[in-house]
C-alpha cells in the first residue's frame, strides 16, 4: 500500500459499520475494489502498526462474509464484508450434550447426546436447553442475521446423529426430498430378550392415542405405514443388541415395532420396558448417510456403538 492510499483510505473503501458508543466492539468495512486482506487492514486500521494488525488477523478476530480469515493475502472483491473484532472473541462455551461433527454453508450435522432435546418441548420453559437453541446461538455468534432450521428430530433419550438446515430453502429440499436424500439411517438398539431370529423386519400402520403414545393399529392402512429392519450383532444375558435400519421414520416408529415383536428398548418405560441396566433410552442413531442438498455430493457420518450398550454381555464377566 502506498503512502498516497494510507493517506486517503476511504477513497477505496467504505466503511458501514459507525462505532456504536464510541467504542465499538466490531468495525465493519464493505470491500469497494479488489484488493488483499492485509493491505485492506493496514489502510483501514490506520492506527496500529503493521506487526499489530497481523496480530490481529492471527488471533482470529477478522472475518470475511462471517467466516474468520487469517491469511494475509486472502483475495477481497467488491462488495465483501470485512469484521474486525476490538477484541479476541471469547471462547464460545462449550456445547451442552452434543458435539458438530460437520458445518458447512448450508447444513449442519451434530452427535446429540442422549437427555438432550432436538428443539424444544413447547411446554413454555424459555430456559429450555436444546440442540435448537445451541445451534442458534452458535451461528448467531457470526452473524445476528444467522438461522438454522429443523430437518428431522431425535427423541430426547435417544443419542445419535442428526442434522439441521442453515436456511430454509435447504430445509424444504431435505424434507421434501427426504426418501431420496437419505442413503442409509442405521440405529443400534439394546433390547430385552434374546432375539430368536437374527433378523427380520417389522411393518405396521402407526397411530398416535389421545395420551400421545404412537401404537401399531391392527387395522391395514390405518395411520402411517411404517417399516423397520433388524438384525442381531449380540445376545446374551437376556439380551440382544440389534442394528436397525429405517425404511421409513415416524414418530417413535422403533420404539413401537420393539414393543411389538416382544423385545422393548432397556429403558423405554413408555413402551413396555422393565430394565434400567444402563441408566438411559438404548437407542442409539450411528449412521446417516445422504446426498448433499447443494453440493450433490453423498456425505456420510458414523458414529461408535455407546459403551454402556455392551455393559449386559458383561454382566457375570
Amino acid at each position: 500500500m502506498n503512502k498516497r492510499q494510507n493517506k486517503h483510505p476511504n477513497k477505496r473503501y467504505q466503511k458501514t459499520a459507525p462505532s456504536a458508543g464510541g467504542q465499538p466492539i466490531a468495525r465493519q468495512f464493505t470491500v469497494v475494489e479488489p484488493v488483499e486482506l492485509l493491505p485492506f487492514l493496514l489502510a483501514k486500521l490506520s492506527g496500529e502498526g503493521r506487526n499489530s494488525v497481523k496480530s490481529i488477523l492471527a488471533r482470529g478476530q477478522v472475518s470475511v462474509g462471517g467466516k474468520a480469515v487469517t491469511a494475509y493475502n486472502y483475495p477481497l472483491e467488491p462488495g465483501d464484508t470485512v469484521t474486525v473484532q476490538k477484541e479476541k472473541a471469547a471462547e464460545q462455551a462449550p456445547f451442552a450434550g452434543m458435539s458438530i461433527l460437520h458445518e458447512d454453508d448450508d447444513i449442519i450435522v451434530i452427535l446429540k447426546d442422549a437427555g438432550l432435546l432436538s428443539i424444544s418441548s413447547g411446554k413454555g420453559q424459555d430456559n429450555e436447553v436444546t440442540a435448537y437453541r445451541q445451534l442458534m446461538a452458535h451461528v448467531r455468534a457470526r452473524d445476528p442475521r444467522n438461522r438454522i432450521f429443523v430437518v428431522h428430530r431425535l427423541d430426547r433419550d435417544t443419542s445419535g446423529v442428526m442434522m439441521f438446515a442453515k436456511s430454509e430453502q435447504i430445509q424444504q429440499a431435505l424434507q421434501n426430498g427426504w426418501q431420496e436424500a437419505v442413503k442409509e439411517r442405521t440405529y443400534v438398539a439394546l433390547v430385552e430378550g434374546q432375539v430368536k431370529k437374527t433378523e427380520g423386519t417389522v411393518s405396521s400402520w402407526l397411530k398416535e392415542s389421545s395420551t400421545l403414545k404412537m401404537y401399531s393399529s391392527r387395522y391395514p392402512n390405518d395411520g402411517q405405514h411404517a417399516v423397520t429392519h433388524y438384525r442381531a450383532l449380540q445376545s446374551g444375558n437376556g439380551f440382544s443388541l440389534l442394528e436397525i435400519h429405517l425404511e421409513t421414520g415416524r414418530k417413535n416408529q422403533i420404539r413401537v415395532h420393539m414393543e411389538d415383536i416382544g423385545h422393548p428398548i432397556v429403558g423405554d418405560k413408555k413402551y413396555g420396558s422393565k430394565s434400567k441396566v444402563i441408566g438411559r433410552l438404548g437407542l442409539h442413531a450411528r449412521i446417516l448417510a445422504f446426498v448433499h442438498p447443494a453440493k450433490q455430493t453423498e456425505m456420510r457420518f458414523e458414529t461408535d456403538i455407546p459403551k454402556s450398550f455392551w455393559k449386559p454381555f458383561r454382566l457375570g464377566d
